[in-house]
């Protein structure tokens, strides 16, 4: 990493439902280090949706080339559906969930845009990466003339429950778009969020029980990030020289905002039915989005103790849909349906009764607080005194009741920026990335190795006579246990045989599991993790090859070096 000679610190925050960035100059962090810029021109369109961040969304067309991205592409793919135009152009939103439900990733794989169209998944992530960088670019450098993209430290943020394919993807997508490798840092979303908060005084936070959000020295608390596709945990206590010692692994689920919206979109289509939703967001998906992003608006700012109805402002072309569909007015629709008695239309507003508007929150709720008192109950979580709720979706008042209520004894502080905690935080991790001094391994990670066979320890599935010797094959040679402490940098080094058999290229492949203990690389739950590759030299002798593995970091580094090979080589392990 080449970190001595960058003016500006750029976080780029992927998001599932929202993206954005953040930046801060050398200078202007060395003297306050939460002197942080977040563009605010994101232009929502016809809805008043305050928000720093723009809807993740590429707009492509006929030739897969760039058109927009953000509020611009919903907007500019409303209007060709008006005009009729949109056949050949490709649309894709929210994909980010698509690489944490997805275990095979690779460079080949493709994704479908909303019209079932499909494009290489590279390709679309790293041009919405690009139009987030490009928009940066143009930003800076209207306040300072001549910056180059050599001049910025990059950062980008990802889940921490991601598994290391889903983080080299991102990588790879961002070095495609035009993003030197060394210049680029992966930040952990609830490590990120976690940096930020600490550096937060009392006045930024919101029910934080006067608390001081800036921790002493052996305080432990959990960060919930909930954004729009997962909730992501982890656990921190505060050590020395303001640095941090992760306790627990990370570890998350599908239950952010986004499983909400599909709650609400699906009562939608009980109570009009799955054709008039499909046909308003077919037909009008301009008059779709005013409908999203009402919701949104309305699932962050409604209150617990609420009594009443829950008034949302329906789009007239729903009215149009149900008038062409089935002859009926969407009046007498939600009359007719089995929701009659707790939903209503009055002018141009959609009434819910306010258990009916709720119930959407609670299958979400309750996978978030099983989350968290499973974590809570491990024994190295024990003396935790504060939960930090973070992301766009604790601004949820619902949310933020059900943790306060599930958890009366802890300190519950919600930061007012909570929904730019991460992207602000991911700064403050480029300008310092040595701030985590601890961190868990969420999994084994070990060589696959032949040695000596042991009749009394291995089994004869995984012997092998080499050169008349019997040999145990396929062993796992773990460097990392599931659930081991390791501090950020720690080398682990191994030797390993090239041997001219192997076509011209030293090949060594890297295995991982959850077990803390596995025998075998092809044993249950045990699968490979990628192999690292270079070329030799001399692909005619049998070499030595002495390996070193960088741990702890947010990704793992690997370093080889050997006596045809000459001095070490920074070597990516191939994932995807």
């Amino acid at each position: 990493m080449t970190e001595s000679n960058y003016l500006y610190v750029a976080a780029i925050d992927f998001g599932t439902t929202y993206s954005g960035y953040a930046f801060s100059s050398r200078t202007d962090f060395k003297r306050d280090p939460l002197e942080i810029h977040a563009n605010q021109s994101w232009n929502a369109g016809s809805t008043q949706l305050a928000s720093l961040k723009t809807p993740t969304c590429l707009l492509l067309d006929s030739d897969k080339k760039f058109v927009a991205f953000g509020y611009e592409a919903e907007n500019e793919y409303a209007d060709l559906i008006s005009d009729q135009l949109h056949g050949d152009y490709f649309y894709f939103s929210r994909i980010k969930m698509y690489l944490y439900q997805n275990k095979n990733l690779s460079k080949d794989l493709m994704i479908e845009d909303i019209s079932g169209k499909s494009l290489v998944a590279l390709d679309v992530f790293s041009l919405s990466i690009k139009a987030l960088k490009d928009h940066f670019i143009e930003r800076v450098n209207k306040l300072v003339k001549n910056i180059q993209i050599d001049d910025i430290l990059w950062v980008l943020t990802v889940p921490a429950i991601w598994n290391d394919n889903a983080k080299l993807f991102m990588r790879t997508s961002a070095e495609q778009a035009g993003i030197h490798p060394n210049k680029l840092r992966i930040a952990l979303e609830p490590e990120a969020a976690s940096i930020y908060c600490q550096t937060l005084p009392t006045e930024k936070s919101v029910d934080a029980d006067s608390e001081i959000v800036v921790a002493p020295v052996g305080t432990k608390y959990i960060v919930v990030d909930l954004g729009g596709g997962t909730a992501d945990i982890t656990v921190h206590e505060k050590i020395n020289n303001g640095r941090l010692k992760e306790i627990y692994f990370a570890t998350g689920g599908n239950c952010g905002g986004t499983s909400v919206d599909a709650e609400f979109f699906n009562l939608m289509e009980k109570i009009t039915n799955p054709a008039i939703m499909n046909a308003l967001k077919g037909e009008h998906l301009a008059n779709y989005l005013d409908l999203s992003r009402e919701f949104e608006t309305k699932k962050r700012s409604i209150k617990p103790n609420t009594t009443g109805r829950i008034n949302m402002k329906i789009p007239i072309a729903l009215n149009l849909v149900c008038k062409e569909h089935l002859g009926q007015t969407l009046k007498s629709v939600i009359e007719s349906s089995d929701f009659s008695s707790k939903v209503s239309l009055k002018g141009d507003k959609i009434r819910f009764e306010f258990s009916l508007f709720t119930s959407l929150f609670q299958l979400t709720i309750d996978s978030l607080i099983k989350l968290m008192l499973d974590i809570l109950s491990e024994k190295c979580c024990d003396g935790i005194t504060q939960i930090i709720l973070v992301g766009g979706f604790s601004q949820c008042m619902l949310v933020q009741k059900a943790v306060k209520d599930t958890f009366p004894k802890l300190t519950v502080i919600v930061p007012k920026d909570c929904d730019l905690a991460v992207m602000q935080g991911a700064v403050m991790f480029g300008h310092q990335p040595n701030i985590i001094a601890h961190r868990i391994a969420r999994c084994t990670y070990g060589f696959r190795k032949k040695k000596t066979f042991d009749p009394a320890i291995h089994d004869q599935n995984h012997l092998e006579i080499v050169n008349g010797e019997a040999k145990c094959i396929r062993l796992f040679d773990a460097f990392l246990k599931h659930k081991e402490p390791i501090q950020p940098g720690k080398i682990f080094k191994t030797m390993a045989i090239s041997r001219p058999s192997e076509g011209g290229e030293f090949k060594l492949h890297i295995f991982k599991t959850e077990k803390e203990n596995p025998m075998y690389t092809d044993e249950e739950g045990c699968s490979e993790l990628g192999v690292i590759k270079v070329e030799k030299p001399n692909p005619t002798i049998t070499e030595k090859i002495n390996v070193q593995v960088v741990l702890g970091e947010t990704e793992i580094q690997v370093k080889i070096s050997g006596t045809e090979l000459g001095k070490k080589h920074n070597v990516r392990i191939e994932m995807i």
